[in-house]
């Protein structure tokens, strides 16, 4: 019997369903990110095993800074990570770590202790990457009170606290533009405030006290907060001090802020004219907003236009009819007269073009000195007499508007004077030969013309030299010195291509150019011009100053004077009517007081203010506003 194999079920089991991708890489292992409440590491987290404690928290420190993890994919971990902190906080709140400058600390401790420090920097660096992360915080029950603890238990005393602190202030700064502080009656633990202020007070660590101007800042953006600013606040006082640090811009920028937010409410702009450094304050403002302004260097001419004119002469003309040919046309007949005279000024060319009017003003030009002895042709019979010389042209009227009447197909006729230099000037420019082509030509002419002369001296008869009578051999060396070159003399690099002209219609070249009338006057001036809009700190230092004065000025601006003087608009006043307005303005002692300080301080810095320049009009406006009504 043949083998037979045993029979095999046809039918497949179904592939297991793919496991759900990690919501992000570290680039090291993808398991462990899975969303899942039995996820590695956050299993690691709660096992409380050192080495296992220890890798969840060097992978979170790398996953922190990807835009793409989330603390809610995986359940339970944010709460975690609240655990460490917490710890940190009660350890120094019991005086713990006190003794750590003494007794070195258990290797426990000290592993809680970093863990709390890890913890609280993986919180801040997330969320700033991710609002989503922001918001997971934020809305965590444990946040406010870990954050309020934090500030009132920990301390600044060693690098690990201010570090400690730092991250804490960081993730208050997510909470601050939407907490309402509670009243001053409250007690201390239950607000921020308080420690906050301490903290600007005491802390000398500049990232410590940017971060925390920044959360008071926010803090005061709320307009619920506002009632909880006093006119000796630490924070005012901290950021009047560190405000004269230009170079430092981040620093400078939070100091900015925070005394904007504390200015923004009238009663502490009121208190703040009584400032001691308020003068200085405002000083310090304005040379904030020049140090931050670009500006670039623009030319303005000043003066009438100039007029220009090529400064080589001009080798192709327009014909104009010489001597001989004018002696030659005047005494023919018309139209034959006529004829003659456009078959010297003007060719036959397809393309050309000129107006009915141009061609009959040439004409006229030419012949109406002469028309009292010879008959002068009228417009349309010039014109039409165009076709008899040029049967090619035609005279049309070109629609418009407006209409153009002009004479099509012919064009004035040009001459080349390009070999001008070459003609021969002797015998005190009579000699009537034609221009020659070349140097050469002129020099053998030239000796043509002394080889005619007979006596053993003689002067030179070239244009208008006045050189006294030469020995014939000496004369002959002499005249070559008139001859102009073979090449065309090279313009010095530093000369104008161009001549300028008293007017438009000044005759150019001229003669004499030495007789010329001078040019127009015309000035350059040099001014600067703001590039761009200026930076936000910039911006926020036009606030408070703008605050400042609008708080100075208030009662100057209520009661305008109407008369001959002031025209009825708050501007420039005496310092005696400023006086007399305050008393009659119904302002306590102190609000004058203040607000003849504003003004005194506004004087000294005009100086300053007129050196600023905004693009922005409504902006350079504010400025102008505030020159305009300080005291000259």
């Amino acid at each position: 019997m043949a083998y037979r194999p045993p029979l095999i079920a046809t039918h497949t089991l179904a592939p297991p369903a793919p496991r759900p991708a990690p919501n992000t890489t570290d680039d090291y292992e993808r398991w462990y990110t899975e969303a899942s409440p039995n996820n590695r590491m956050l299993l690691s987290l709660r096992s409380g095993i050192p080495s296992e404690i220890a890798w969840a928290f060097d992978r979170l420190c790398r996953l922190c800074n990807n835009e793409q993890f989330l603390f809610r994919s995986i359940p339970g971990l944010t709460n975690t990570l609240f655990e460490w902190p917490e710890w940190y906080i009660s350890q120094n709140a019991a005086g713990s770590f006190k003794l750590s400058s003494l007794f070195t600390m258990s290797p426990s401790e000290e592993r809680k202790r970093r863990h709390g420090l890890e913890a609280l920097c993986i919180m801040r660096n997330a969320a700033a990457v991710n609002d989503a992360n922001a918001e997971e915080l934020v809305k965590h029950r444990k946040a406010i009170p870990l954050i309020l603890s934090a500030l009132n238990n920990v301390q600044p005393t060693s690098d690990e606290n201010i570090e400690f602190l730092l991250y804490v202030t960081d993730l208050f700064q997510y909470i601050a533009p939407s907490y309402v502080l509670p009243s001053a009656s409250a007690s201390q633990a239950t607000s921020p405030l308080p420690p906050l202020l301490e903290l600007v007070r005491r802390t000398s660590n500049r990232s410590l006290i940017v971060s925390s101007l920044m959360c008071l800042h926010l803090l005061f953006s709320n307009t619920a907060n506002s009632s909880r600013l006093t006119a000796d606040s630490p924070a005012l006082s901290a950021s009047l001090l560190y405000l004269p640090l230009l170079p430092d811009r981040v620093l400078v920028d939070v100091c900015i802020n925070y005394i904007y937010s504390h200015l923004s409410h009238p009663p502490m702009a009121k208190a703040f004219l009584l400032h001691p450094d308020m003068s200085s304050t405002l000083k310090l403002l304005v040379t904030q907003m020049l140090a931050e302004q670009i500006e670039d260097t623009v030319p303005i001419e000043i003066g009438g236009p100039i007029h220009t004119a090529p400064a080589e002469a001009v080798l192709i003309q327009d014909h104009e009819l010489s001597k001989e040919e004018l002696e030659g046309l005047i005494a023919q007949p018309e139209p034959q007269r006529c004829y003659e005279w456009m078959k010297l000024m003007f060719v036959a060319k397809p393309e050309g073009e000129l107006t009915q009017v141009d061609f009959w003003n040439l004409y006229k030009d030419v012949f109406v000195p002469y028309q009292d002895q010879y008959h002068l042709l009228v417009a349309s019979d010039v014109i039409k007499n165009v076709n008899v010389v040029f049967p090619q042209a035609q005279a049309m009227v070109l629609p418009g508007p407006p209409q153009k009447f002009v004479v099509r197909g012919v064009d004035r006729r040009k001459d080349d004077r390009s070999n001008e230099r070459f003609k021969c000037l002797w015998n005190r420019s009579e000699c009537d030969t034609s221009p020659f082509s070349s140097a050469g030509e002129l020099c053998e002419h030239i000796l043509g013309h002394l080889s005619s002369v007979e006596d053993d001296e003689h002067s030179c008869s070239w244009a208008t030299c006045s050189r006294e009578p030469l020995r014939k051999q000496n004369l002959r060396a002499h005249v070559l010195t008139h001859l102009p070159s073979a090449q065309p003399p090279s313009k010095h690099p530093t000369q104008s291509d161009t001549i300028t002209l008293p007017s438009p219609q000044h005759s150019h070249p001229t003669p004499n150019p030495t007789t010329r009338p001078l040019p127009p006057q015309k000035t350059t001036l040099i001014m600067k011009k703001p590039v761009g809009d200026p930076p936000s700190s910039s911006l926020t230092a036009l606030l408070c100053i703008r605050i400042i004065f609008r708080t100075a000025f208030t009662a100057i601006e209520a009661a305008p004077r109407v008369d001959a003087d002031h025209f009825g608009f708050p501007g420039v006043v005496e310092e005696d009517e400023g006086m007399d307005i305050l008393e009659d303005s119904g302002l306590s002692v102190s609000e004058q007081e203040g607000q003849r300080r504003g003004r005194k301080a506004f004087n000294g810095v005009r100086k300053l203010l007129e050196g600023v320049q905004i693009r922005d009009e409504t902006l350079m406006g504010w400025v102008t506003e505030m020159i305009q009504a300080c005291n000259v």
